[in-house]
């Protein structure tokens, strides 16, 4: 069989994959926190037809010759540049100016054990337990008070880096609790400044109810999504380093906006046409392969 049969299959099949990639890009315009992908291409190997001989006397040298044998996806990685801010006005939105993730736990339930996941969606909120919580309901991590403290409370907590198991939540790290009652007044709002400090209203009074804690890994692109705008660790992410909001490389945040989706449609849409162009011409070459067997087989006659 020719090799060019072979080499527009693999052709085919590399940009199939990226035009899934892209197309998954596309969909996740408007995800909040989601990061794009992109595909990276590699040849594969070549079959040599002679190799290369060196000069000699009264002959130069000779280079080998080799056909290649098609392509093949090298790596899709996750681009993990930041997104646009986008103002909501919710005090409990949250923007991270920085490269820090936000760490969020799966708690354990009958049928599953818990699960610590990193995320830059930070649309949070206050469930039916006074818990500070995401919209999947995972509990967001921080360090904790008892919530009878008046604010303001910078010199209650300490600012620090630590590292921690990639299994667990991190040393340290608890849910942020903002009951609603404290000293008998009930509660009425609640803000989160930049350096993650949760201080929450009750009646005339401030009391600063815990810190959201950020993350920060060598390798971003190592961590494998997870759906639901989540991450996990992997082998090739690190070990996350957990730290106060604008410590170690993690970056402040900003109450009240959302990180969007770092897709560039305007990009997309060229390596859409781009993916799709390729994908048409490794397609010809198998038909005009095909033509040229046919015409083999047409010499029998």
């Amino acid at each position: 069989m020719l090799r060019s049969l072979y080499s527009g299959v693999s052709g085919m099949k590399g940009f199939q994959t990226q035009m899934d990639v892209i197309a998954n890009n596309v969909s996740n315009v408007n995800t909040h926190g989601f990061k794009a992908g992109r595909v990276l291409f590699q040849d594969m190997v070549s079959q040599n037809t002679t190799s290369a001989s060196e000069p000699g006397l009264g002959l130069g040298g000779v280079n080998g010759k080799q056909v290649g044998l098609g392509m093949q996806t090298g790596a899709i990685d996750t681009m993990t540049g930041r997104g646009n801010m986008e103002s909501t006005g919710q005090d409990m939105d949250l923007y991270i100016r920085g490269e820090g993730y936000f760490v969020v736990r799966k708690e354990a339930t009958a049928d599953s054990d818990a699960v610590t996941y990193y995320t830059r969606d930070g649309a949070f909120k206050r469930d039916s337990q006074g818990l500070l919580v995401n919209s999947n309901g995972y509990h967001v991590k921080g360090q904790p008070t008892k919530g009878n403290i008046p604010a303001p409370m910078d010199n209650n907590f300490k600012s620090e880096n630590y590292f921690g198991n990639p299994n667990a939540t991190g040393s340290n790290l608890a849910d942020i609790n903002i009951p609603e009652t404290v000293n008998g007044q009930r509660f009425e709002s609640v803000t989160i400044d930049n350096s993650g400090l949760v201080v929450a209203k009750y009646g005339d009074t401030r009391y600063a109810m815990g810190k959201i804690e950020l993350a920060k890994f060598n390798n971003p692109s190592g961590l494998q999504k997870s759906g639901s705008n989540n991450f996990s660790v992997t082998n090739n992410s690190g070990d996350p380093n957990f730290a106060t909001p604008g410590l170690g490389g993690t970056g402040t945040l900003e109450s009240g906006f959302l990180e969007m989706s770092n897709v560039d449609l305007a990009d997309q849409f060229s390596q859409m046409i781009i993916a799709s162009r390729a994908y048409q011409a490794n397609s010809r070459s198998i038909t005009t392969s095909d033509e040229m067997l046919q015409e083999l087989l047409n010499l029998k006659h």
